[in-house]
């Protein structure tokens, strides 16, 4: 069973993804994570520290993403890009999370400090497929194809008709971008 300050948080990303940041009020998040606001004050003092507790979310589950990156059996590219796609499933939550986030941009905590969780996670994950490939201009080219994906996940667009990640990493291949698989 997740704990309360799991659920608050959990509550938090619903509400963020759901109606964005300027509809969400923390008697909202107690009671869609069914704790008093008492109870929620207790692991979140203020608004402000919510986010910084989602913002602490986001980075963790990066890390934890980026650790997955580097251990993948068929490479971190092949690995970056087939979980970046819709139906992907980047394990950990970091998905659903990530998105909440962005949603924190349009809302009252500070952009730059949304700003500074998106860049460590941008950052973990470059630095997980550079371990793989030795050209920087490589890496970053596998990191755009796979944000690219995501960007498709996060909004719910599927791929083109006909289409496949498996074509997608198929010609990769042919470039040094996907060699273990």
């Amino acid at each position: 069973m997740a704990s309360a300050r799991d659920r608050v948080l959990d509550a938090y990303e619903t509400l963020l993804i759901e109606h964005g940041a300027g509809a969400v009020t923390l008697d909202a998040v107690a009671a869609a994570a069914s704790v008093s606001k008492g109870g929620l004050l207790y692991h979140f003092a203020s608004k402000d520290a919510l986010a910084t507790g989602l913002l602490d979310r986001l980075r963790e589950r990066s890390a934890a993403d980026a650790d997955a990156i580097r251990a993948a059996p068929d490479g971190a590219v092949a690995y970056y890009v087939r979980t970046s796609a819709p139906g992907g499933g980047v394990p950990g939550g970091v998905t659903r999370t990530y998105l909440a986030v962005l949603r924190l941009a349009d809302g009252t905590t500070s952009g730059q400090a949304v700003r500074d969780a998106l860049a460590v996670v941008d950052a973990d994950a470059y630095a997980a497929l550079r371990e793989e490939l030795d050209d920087p201009v490589l890496a970053w080219l596998a990191q755009l194809v796979g944000d690219g994906l995501y960007l498709r996940t996060l909004t719910g667009t599927p791929l083109p008709p006909g289409l496949h990640v498996e074509d997608l990493l198929e010609r990769m291949r042919r470039y040094p971008l996907a060699s273990r698989d």
